[in-house]
């Protein structure tokens, strides 16, 4: 499995429109073959920063399947316009789970 991570920075004011568009964006990820599940975190320290979590079977599942699909569009759509700057994204693999 690959957790892709984005740290994400909305623009002051926008917080609320984008957390809804966020919601209906998510059936759009969902969609995708090898998607496993994700979550969007908001940072309590700072305003406005908001951390993407997906888990997906394989790293082309996101980097192929969903970035050169239909639903990709739609979810660029909804959600691009938000973020200032532009969110890196990053894949991570496991090395160690504590099941504690």
């Amino acid at each position: 499995m690959v957790l892709e991570i984005a740290i994400l920075q909305v623009k002051e004011g926008l917080s609320l429109q984008f957390e809804s568009d966020f919601a209906v964006a998510s059936q759009f990820i969902e969609s995708i073959p090898g998607y496993v599940n994700h979550s969007l975190r908001k940072c309590i320290e700072e305003e406005n920063k908001y951390l993407l979590l997906v888990n997906w079977e394989k790293l082309e599942d996101h980097t192929v399947g969903f970035r050169e699909s239909e639903a990709y569009l739609e979810w660029k759509r909804l959600l691009h316009h938000y973020y200032n700057p532009f969110p890196v994204v990053e894949h991570y693999e496991m090395v160690l789970e504590s099941k504690k």
